[in-house]
């Protein structure tokens, strides 16, 4: 069928391509790894991977990358990282978490505080995403404008 496409039928193709294999909850994991293990922390780990057992889609193990004396704090809290990381999905999304002792994949970015959104942008990204049939991913979309609305607005570079 041509002509036009609803958004919920085009998101998944497009945000495969994106994640690949790593699927739409490492996307979210990613993006809210903040506030799922807090700023400090989040500063100096990195999800990895998720890796599910073959045709399950919960209990998977999370790898995560940390440098140096980080890992042995992130052992310590593994029951913690897993009880907030399932709380934020809602259900036993990870069982375990792998340590990779390696560089982050790149150096973190100074902290930013998000701006709060206005009423017209809440609406905005909510009238956007209403079209969106499957639950978790119109929360990750949700999720995912609301981090890219609330960053500051940068300048335009100097001309010239």
């Amino acid at each position: 069928m041509n002509g036009p496409r609803r958004i919920g039928q085009s998101v998944p193709d497009v945000a495969g391509k994106v994640l690949g294999k790593r699927g739409l909850a490492f996307g979210a994991l990613i993006t809210d790894w903040p506030s799922i293990v807090g700023q400090q922390l989040s500063l100096r780990t990195a999800p990895d991977k998720l890796s599910f057992p073959r045709g399950k889609r919960e209990e998977a193990t999370l790898h995560i990358r940390a440098m140096g004396a980080i890992a042995l704090e992130l052992q310590h809290l593994e029951p913690q990282i897993i009880e907030r990381i399932n709380g934020f999905f809602g259900y036993r999304a990870v069982a375990r978490i792998k340590l990779i002792h390696a560089a982050l994949p790149s150096a973190p970015s100074p902290v930013v505080r998000p701006r709060a959104l206005t009423m017209d942008e809440e609406i905005g990204i909510t009238a956007t995403t209403a079209a969106v049939e499957d639950e978790e991913l119109r929360a990750t979309l949700e999720r995912f404008g609301r981090s890219l609305m609330a960053r500051p607005k940068r300048s335009p570079p100097p001309r010239g």
